[in-house]
């Protein structure tokens, strides 16, 4: 039988984190390796939602992008596996949740795919002009 060893969340701390939509943080996850061995895995992102305040339920929805794709986690507040969480950057928002973030970031990848075809629409039809063969040409 393996036991684990997951030191406790400091509550006293984490009631003060202040952690608000818009943020962008870094949170710190122990990841558990073979046999009892942990790791710490930084998941960063832009912080879409909080949820429960302070209770015991608390959490927070972090999101990211990743080659294109966008991840997001929902961390419990208090969760003994997070081991820190970071402040990055704040930012001024007008919205208790973001998730409007979702359909934006769908909406931009849009527009960039719509350039990149254009794009290469344009190329294609601008090539160069095939020089034309007359009789006067040949006989030279």
């Amino acid at each position: 039988m393996t036991t684990k060893i997951i030191t406790p969340a400091n509550v006293e701390f984490r009631k003060k984190l202040d952690i608000r939509p818009g943020d962008s943080v870094r949170v710190w996850q122990k990841i558990e390796e073979a046999k009892g061995k942990f790791r710490l895995q930084a998941f960063e992102g832009l912080v879409l939602a909080r949820k429960h305040g302070k209770e015991a339920g608390a959490t927070f929805t972090v999101r990211k992008v990743i080659d294109g794709i966008g991840v997001e986690r929902t961390f419990p507040l208090y969760s003994p596996m997070i081991d820190s969480v970071e402040m990055v950057r704040r930012s001024k928002v007008r919205r208790a949740k973001l998730y409007f973030v979702r359909r934006e970031a769908a909406k931009e990848i849009r527009h960039q795919m719509r350039r990149v075809m254009n794009a290469k629409y344009e190329e294609e039809t601008t090539e160069a002009p095939v020089a034309e063969v007359t009789k006067e040409t040949v006989k030279a």
